[in-house]
């Protein structure tokens, strides 16, 4: 048998050589039936007129009871149409496809069969041949599952991940990872960048033994020895940075077919360093004064802050300030920067600078700054005092709502709009001061005054409306 197919067009299989001849109808039955699970011939009325189920399953579904029954009812009601529309397709020859077609059974279940329609050339009548397809619906059904809990598993593992890495960020112990392999620092917490870290010298990349001091390497790479060679035991040891010493204590765990090393670090106490009672005091009294106050180095990076500064910008921690820069937060991008940090290194201080602050959501309000530059600290340092500033609606008019009426609150728009709006603004008021002379000086004549200004009647009246000067309900 030769079958041609092409995109283009369905082409009609048939034989090479015509060596059937016609066929015995009890062969013919044979053939029809042994092509599927089940074989009908439906009439052109679409009823259900000759039968032949060889699949047990079916037989225990009561398919042997459609005969003389139309073959649409048999299904459910989202599968007619497709039981009209193959139906059409036999009776016009216009190409035979295999449909999937859903049954009811006498228990309520539904059973997935798919079936191919031909015309049988006499009376209009249709051989329909299914095949049972639920096997093929499970496996698809188990895959779907299946896909599903795979995606419910991954949302999990993302959610314990991201609870993992909140944990990890806000610690206040010092946290250190270490690949086992090459002894590098693939993770670290905030804490243990404060600690051993810092902005210029982050210890993600580098070798563990090499973010201590010289005399204390030979002790780190010691250290891990002892973990990976100790099995479940924890090692410790103590190690110096920048002279002081610290307890750390590390342990092997396996991740990812990967051996890695988990760090803790601790100040010890005797070098933790005792705050003098008074030192401790003035910190206290810092952390709890309204006003906000924050520490810098002298790049802005901000070092430490107080809960008002927090509260002023929003953040939800200390850990997610420190290490950001002030100037995200205070002041008018590239203007303020460059005008506070010269003025505290030339002067060593400043008072009472008026910006504005944005929180981490986008506000905006006014605020003041005093600040001070320690240049002799180890290391320098800038100090910043922000109080939020209220202003009456008097001084401070907007540049979008009514004029300002004298030149002191004029001077409050410098540094808050361009050069271009503030003389727009200032020849509004000569304008409207020059107005405001005209009127007294003419008794509020509205002619003698536009006379005396050189303007139009319609044009002075222009000008009072958009100014709100004068009562236009009186006639003159």
């Amino acid at each position: 048998m030769t079958i041609h197919t092409s995109p283009a067009e369905r082409i009609e299989p048939r034989f090479a050589r015509n060596l059937l001849g016609a066929l015995d109808g009890k062969v013919a039955a044979k053939v029809v039936a042994a092509g599927g699970d089940v074989a009908m011939i439906i009439d052109r009325g679409g009823f259900i007129r000759d039968l032949a189920v060889n699949n047990r399953d079916m037989v225990n579904d009561g398919f042997e009871g459609w005969l003389d029954r139309r073959w649409a009812d048999t299904v459910t009601s989202d599968s007619r149409q497709k039981i009209e529309e193959m139906l059409r397709d036999a009776a016009n020859d216009s190409g035979a496809r295999w449909r999937e077609i859903n049954h009811t059974t006498a228990g309520g279940a539904s059973v997935a069969v798919r079936y191919i329609a031909v015309n049988a050339g006499e009376d209009g009548r249709v051989i329909a041949i299914g095949r049972d397809h639920r096997a093929t619906a499970e496996l698809q059904q188990r895959l779907i599952q299946a896909q599903q809990t795979m995606e419910r598993d991954y949302t999990r593992l993302r959610e314990a991940e991201s609870r993992y890495r909140l944990l990890f960020q806000l610690a206040s112990e010092a946290v250190i990872v270490v690949d086992a392999a090459s002894r590098k620092i693939i993770e670290a917490n905030p804490a243990a960048e404060r600690l051993i870290g810092g902005v210029s010298t982050p210890l993600i990349g580098r070798t563990f033994s090499a973010a201590f001091d010289n005399t204390s390497r030979d002790a780190a790479v010691s250290l891990l020895a002892m973990a990976h060679g100790g099995g479940n035991l924890t090692a410790q040891s103590t190690l110096q940075y920048e002279g002081r010493s610290f307890n750390v204590a590390a342990s092997l765990f396996r991740q990812d077919r990967a051996s890695l090393f988990l760090i803790r670090l601790s100040a010890r106490d005797g070098d933790a360093g005792q705050v003098p009672e008074s030192a401790q005091r003035l910190i206290d009294v810092l952390e709890r004064i309204p006003d906000a106050f924050v520490v810098t180095d002298e790049s802005l990076r901000i070092i430490a802050e107080n809960s008002a500064f927090l509260d002023l910008t929003r953040l939800a921690s200390k850990e997610q300030a420190q290490g950001q820069s002030l100037d995200s937060f205070l002041g008018r991008p590239e203007i303020d920067r460059n005008i506070l940090v010269s003025s505290l290194r030339q002067h060593g201080s400043l008072k009472n600078f008026a910006t504005i602050l944005r929180n981490r959501l986008g506000e905006q309000e006014d605020v003041e700054v005093s600040a001070v530059h320690v240049a002799d600290g180890a290391p320098p340092c800038f100090g910043f005092t922000i109080r939020s500033v209220v202003r009456t609606p008097a001084p401070r008019p907007s540049v979008a709502g009514e004029l300002p009426r004298s030149v002191e609150q004029l001077s409050h728009l410098v540094g808050r709009v361009t050069l271009k709006e503030l003389v727009r603004e200032t020849t509004d008021l000569v304008e409207r001061l020059c107005i405001e002379a005209a009127l007294e000086l003419t008794g509020n004549n509205r002619a003698s005054a536009a006379e005396i200004l050189g303007l139009s009647r319609q044009s002075l009246y222009s000008k009072l409306h958009r100014y709100g000067l004068g009562d236009f309900n009186t006639s003159e």
